[in-house]
């Protein structure tokens, strides 16, 4: 039988079966959905402790007051604000032994936290053709790969943080979706302004919220690192393969699924992009394929190409 020989995008193909493997069985894949249903399970119920604790402060007769003032004299009859940002504080000693103030922020916005935002819609973006992982990838202390800001501006549209003109309207982006979980307060809009002062313990609740959060970001980052590192062993390994069968080899030692029906899935599928039915759809005036498109066919048709050299 006839040894099947590798190119660049059947190396590709096999990377993907690997990588979805790695990140599967990770430790750190297990912990981020671990993180991502304990701040689920958190967040109502810290909604709820918020709405509280500002009702104390500003209980709902004043609200409705203010909004009665505001109807009959605009805004010369006080200021409202839906709110979903909150600052509390409580009373502490110092490490000088004074008696001090501190604070917390809980932010039910992804406003400010984009990093969060990305770890927690990892899968739903990486299905969406974005790069969830690209902050990771290139970080700060490297020169930023031109990508970095292509694969930014494509989770921010995602995402909902950048809008375009042409995008649909009816569909309810996650920022959006996430800004519903609202408080009305009195005052401005200015976060910052409004301090409510709570007991310890409820502060130490806060604080156990926020570390949650940072707990998701986390297990994301390492996921990424986890699974980079074994990721560029790998594609220095496929680089030396020429046949199939030795990657079946290197598979098959460490566990991983891998058969050659996924190479010959991956070339049925540049083929069925190009069935005439399929790409005269594309060729139709009342359709205009998107840049992702093009780039997506051009690939494609690289991929027939080489599966049949």
């Amino acid at each position: 039988m006839k040894r099947q020989t590798l190119n660049a995008e059947k190396r590709k193909t096999i990377e993907g079966v690997f990588q979805s493997h790695w990140i599967e069985h990770s430790q750190f894949n297990k912990g981020l959905q671990e993180a991502k249903e304990e701040y689920n399970q958190m967040r109502p119920k810290m909604l709820q402790l918020c709405e509280n604790i500002v009702r104390q402060y500003q209980p709902q007769q004043d609200v409705d007051t203010i909004r009665a003032m505001i109807k009959k004299y605009d805004s010369s009859g006080g200021e409202l604000y839906h709110d979903n940002c909150f600052n509390f504080e409580t009373d502490i000693i110092n490490d000088e032994g004074e008696r001090d103030k501190d604070t917390v922020r809980v932010d039910f916005s992804l406003d400010d936290n984009h990093g969060f935002a990305r770890a927690y819609y990892r899968d739903e973006l990486i299905k969406a053709n974005c790069d969830p992982d690209f902050q990771v990838r290139w970080n700060e202390d490297n020169k930023r790969n031109p990508k970095y800001y292509e694969e930014e501006n494509k989770c921010d549209t995602w995402l909902g943080f950048r809008s375009s003109s042409n995008e649909d309207k009816s569909i309810i982006k996650p920022k959006a979706e996430w800004e519903r979980d609202k408080v009305w307060v009195i005052g401005s809009s200015y976060c910052h302004s409004r301090q409510f002062k709570v007991d310890q313990s409820t502060f130490e609740v806060f604080k156990m919220f926020n570390k949650v959060i940072g707990k998701v970001a986390t297990q994301h980052e390492q996921l990424f690192n986890q699974v980079e590192e074994k990721m560029k062993k790998l594609r220095l390994g496929l680089k030396s393969y020429r046949f199939f069968d030795q990657a079946k080899q290197l598979a098959d030692k460490l566990g991983i699924p891998l058969n050659e029906s996924v190479l010959n899935e991956s070339s049925s599928m540049a083929l069925s992009v190009y069935s005439p039915e399929n790409l005269a759809s594309l060729l139709e005036d009342k359709v205009q394929p998107t840049r992702e498109e093009k780039i997506a066919m051009a690939k494609q048709y690289l991929a027939q190409q080489n599966s049949l050299n």
